[in-house]
C-alpha cells in the first residue's frame, strides 16, 4: 500500500517514529476498532483514533446527546443536542480525518448481538458506564479472540488495563471483578459527579494502548490495571492474576457463550 502526499503530510509524526514507521501507519490504516460507547470516554478515544488514521472506526451506542453530556463529551456540539450519538460522532470524525470509514451502531449491546460485533473488528474498546455491558463486552471479547482496552472513570479516578485471557497466564475482566457490585453501591457518574477532563485523561489514555495493541509495539496493559487519582495527581500500577476459578477462563470454566446475559 503506497502512501498519498496528503496521507505522508497526514501522518508525518507517526511515520518518523522508529517504533511506527510506514509500516505501522500501514496497519493502522488497514485496522478495525469497534468503540463501545460515544460518551466520555468514547469522544477523547475515537477522535484519537481517526486523527491516528485507523482505517475502520465501529461505534456502538444507542443514545442521544443532551446537554449535561457537553461538560466531557467532547465529540459532540450544542446543536447535536437531542441527536442519536453514534450520528453526531460520525460526523465529527469524518470531518477530523476523510481517510477514516466510520460504522454506526445506533443499538445497544446485547447478548444476541455482542460476538457478532465483536468478531467483526481486530480491537474493542470498552468505554461504558456500567458493569452489565462491560461484564458482557468482556466475555464477547474472550470467545471471539479479539483485544479489550477497558476504561472506567468516576468522580477523580480512572482505570485502564487490556484484557487479552485467551493467551496463556493472562486474566479477563472476570478475574479481577468477579462480581457485579450490588445495586446503589457503585454510583454513576450522573449520581456521584465525575471532573469532564478526567475523560479526557483516560480516553487519551485508552487510545495509546489500542495503537499499541495494532501496531505491536510497547508493553501492553495486558496483567496490569493502571489507577489515576487526579486529585492526588498519581498513577499506580497493580499486577492482575487469572483467576483459576474464573468461570469464563479459568480450569473449570462454565461459561462458554453468551446465552448467560440473556436474561
Amino acid at each position: 500500500m503506497d502512501f498519498s502526499d496528503d496521507q505522508i503530510e497526514r501522518y508525518a509524526r507517526h511515520i518518523i517514529l522508529r517504533e511506527i514507521g510506514g509500516a505501522g501507519q500501514q496497519k493502522l490504516l488497514g485496522a478495525r476498532v469497534l468503540a463501545v460507547g460515544a460518551g466520555g470516554l468514547g469522544s477523547p478515544l475515537l477522535m484519537y483514533l481517526a486523527a491516528a488514521g485507523v482505517g475502520t472506526l465501529g461505534i456502538v451506542d444507542d443514545d442521544a446527546v443532551s446537554l449535561s453530556n457537553l461538560q466531557r463529551q467532547i465529540l459532540h456540539r450544542t446543536p447535536d443536542v437531542g441527536r442519536p450519538k453514534v450520528e453526531s460522532a460520525a460526523e465529527a470524525l469524518r470531518a477530523l480525518n476523510p481517510d477514516v470509514r466510520v460504522d454506526v451502531h445506533p443499538t445497544r449491546l446485547t447478548a444476541g448481538n455482542a460476538l457478532e460485533l465483536v468478531s467483526a473488528y481486530d480491537v474493542v474498546a470498552d468505554g461504558s458506564d456500567n458493569f452489565d455491558t462491560r461484564f458482557l463486552v468482556n466475555d464477547a471479547c474472550y470467545l471471539a479472540k479479539v483485544p479489550l482496552v477497558s476504561a472506567a472513570i468516576g468522580q477523580f479516578e480512572g482505570q485502564l488495563s487490556t484484557y487479552k485471557a485467551y493467551e496463556a497466564g493472562l486474566p479477563c475482566y472476570r478475574c479481577v471483578f468477579p462480581e457485579k457490585p450490588p445495586p446503589g453501591t457503585v454510583p454513576s457518574c450522573a449520581e456521584a459527579g465525575v471532573i469532564g477532563a478526567l475523560a479526557g485523561v483516560m480516553g487519551s489514555l485508552q487510545a495509546v494502548e489500542v495503537i499499541k495493541e495494532i501496531v505491536g509495539i510497547g508493553a501492553s496493559m495486558a496483567g496490569r490495571l493502571s489507577i489515576y487519582d487526579a486529585l492526588d495527581a498519581r498513577f499506580r500500577t497493580l499486577k492482575l492474576r487469572r483467576d483459576p476459578a474464573c468461570p469464563l477462563c479459568g480450569e473449570h470454566a462454565t461459561i462458554h457463550d453468551l446465552a448467560a446475559h440473556a436474561a
